[in-house]
């Protein structure tokens, strides 16, 4: 006999936060900065934050790139992940954004893990190694994500994953007349990586939803 899934609510979120690794007093003080610089308040959940720090330890990643810094709170949860000589090269469009994300990741515990890049993810990835890198992760312009993936894939190497932020679509997912402007990228985006062959992956139910998912095809 079959089980019906239950549908993920609010009180499965906020139960999974409950029970995941805390963020520690320096992430929720680089949150609270982060604020009081007029930098939106869209940074990942704590509890995906957990997850991919947890996902960098066990895939054994010593090379990650991000494209979306924000105010740097992703990269360095991540970045907690990494062991001695990794590194993670994190781009970020906004000068004001890149210039926070550097002065709070030049002051964390994971100062030489880190390099902030200014500049647009269009720009900069072209300009990095192919096969030089274990992970991705992408939470930058939605319009964006189909090139940032074919980027990815030519950038990871065989057997590396990329995690693909707000696939619920800052929760509009099923709104027919969705107030975001970047929710009908969304959706197309995820139409279009649900079909791509050299990945293979699913959405993870948590935060605002992101693609998980493995480089498999060359």
């Amino acid at each position: 006999m079959s089980e019906t899934a239950t549908p993920v609510t609010p009180a499965h979120l906020e139960y999974i936060r409950a029970r995941t690794d805390a963020e520690g007093p320096f992430l929720e003080s680089l949150r609270r900065a982060a604020v009081g610089a007029g930098i939106p308040s869209i940074a990942i959940a704590v509890e995906q934050g957990s997850f991919l720090s947890t996902l960098v330890r066990v895939s054994r990643a010593r090379d990650i790139v991000e494209v979306g810094t924000l105010a740097g709170y992703s990269a360095l949860w991540m970045a907690r992940g990494l062991p001695d000589g990794g590194r993670i090269v994190t781009i970020e469009k906004s000068p004001h954004h890149a210039a926070f994300a550097r002065e709070w990741a030049g002051k964390s515990p994971w100062t030489d893990k880190v390099t902030v890049v200014e500049g647009a993810g269009g720009d900069v990835l072209p300009t990095l190694s192919s096969s030089a890198f274990d992970g991705v992760f992408l939470d930058a312009d939605k319009a964006g994500y189909a090139a940032y993936v074919d980027e990815a894939h030519r950038l990871l190497r065989p057997g590396g994953w990329i995690v693909v932020d707000n696939a619920f679509a800052f929760g509009e997912l099923f709104v027919e007349a969705p107030k975001d402007r970047e929710t009908p990228a969304v959706k197309a985006f995820n139409d279009r990586f649900a079909s791509d062959r050299r990945f293979s992956g699913l959405i993870v139910p948590m935060g605002d939803g992101f693609w998980m998912a493995t480089k498999v095809a060359p």
